[in-house]
C-alpha cells in the first residue's frame, strides 16, 4: 500500500470516529484551568500524572492543574468509548517573576514576587534545590495536620 493512500485512510477513520482533536492545552505549574468539553465525559486519561492533574466538576467542565512543566496528553472518552477530546497538554512555567542566579557555574532559581524567595527549577544547583524540595515537603506535611 502506497504512503498517500494509507494516510487517507487514516485521515477518513478519524473523521468518521468523531475525535475532537485539540491540538494543545497549555496550564502554567502551581495553577488550574477550565476546560469545557462537548458531549458527556465518563472517563479521562493524563499521560503523565507526574506533569498534571485533573480534577472533574461534572461531565462537561473539568480542571487541568499544572504540577511540573513538561508535555504529556490528555484524552477525554464518553461511556461509549468514543473520544470526546484529545489534546497534547503542555505544563509551562511561569517565568515572569523567575529569576535564576548563576554562582560559579551553579544555577540558583528564586521566585520574585513580590520579594524574593529561595524557588525549584530544573538545572539548579543540586544542594540548593535539595534544600528548596526539602522545605516545601515539611510545609506540606504541616498543612496535612
Amino acid at each position: 500500500m502506497n504512503v498517500f493512500k494509507s494516510v487517507g485512510i487514516a485521515v477518513a477513520s478519524l473523521a468518521v470516529a468523531g475525535i475532537a482533536h485539540a491540538g494543545q492545552f497549555t496550564v502554567e505549574a502551581g495553577k488550574s484551568k477550565p476546560l469545557r468539553i462537548k458531549g458527556e465525559a465518563a472517563s479521562v486519561v493524563i499521560g503523565n500524572p507526574n506533569i498534571a492533574d485533573i480534577g472533574v466538576h461534572d461531565e462537561h467542565l473539568l480542571f487541568i492543574s499544572g504540577k511540573t512543566f513538561g508535555t504529556t496528553n490528555l484524552l477525554i472518552f464518553d461511556k461509549d468509548g468514543k473520544t470526546l477530546y484529545a489534546a497534547d497538554l503542555v505544563v509551562t512555567t511561569n517565568t515572569s517573576n523567575l529569576v535564576t542566579v548563576n554562582r560559579a557555574g551553579r544555577d540558583f532559581s528564586y521566585d520574585c514576587s513580590p520579594t524574593c524567595r529561595a524557588g525549584l527549577s530544573i538545572g539548579d544547583d543540586p544542594g540548593h534545590y535539595g534544600e528548596v524540595f526539602n522545605q516545601l515537603l515539611q510545609q506540606k506535611e504541616l498543612y496535612e495536620e
